[in-house]
C-alpha cells in the first residue's frame, strides 16, 4: 500500500470519527437548551407557587385573626392579579 492510500485511509478515518463527535455534540447542545427550557418552567412554577402561598397567608391570617371583612379585599386583587 502506498503512502498516499494510507494517509487517504487514516484521512477517512478522521472524518469518519469527526462526524461522531459532531453528532455527539449536537445531541449535547440540545439536551443543554432542553434543560435550560424545563428550568425555566420550573422558576415560572415556583413563582406561581409563591404567588399562590401569599395569597393564602394574606387569606388565612385576616380569616383566623378575626378579620373576615379583609377577606374579600384580598380575593378581588387576586382575580384581577390574573
Amino acid at each position: 500500500m502506498s503512502i498516499v492510500r494510507r494517509l487517504l485511509a487514516v484521512v477517512a478515518v478522521l472524518r469518519n470519527k469527526l462526524r461522531g463527535v459532531r453528532a455527539e455534540r449536537f445531541g449535547v447542545l440540545s439536551r443543554i437548551r432542553a434543560l435550560e427550557a424545563e428550568a425555566q418552567e420550573a422558576r415560572q412554577l415556583n413563582r406561581r407557587i409563591a404567588e399562590l402561598t401569599d395569597v393564602v397567608e394574606e387569606l388565612l391570617v385576616p380569616l383566623a385573626a378575626e378579620r373576615r371583612q379583609q377577606a374579600p379585599e384580598v380575593l378581588e386583587r387576586y382575580r384581577t392579579a390574573l
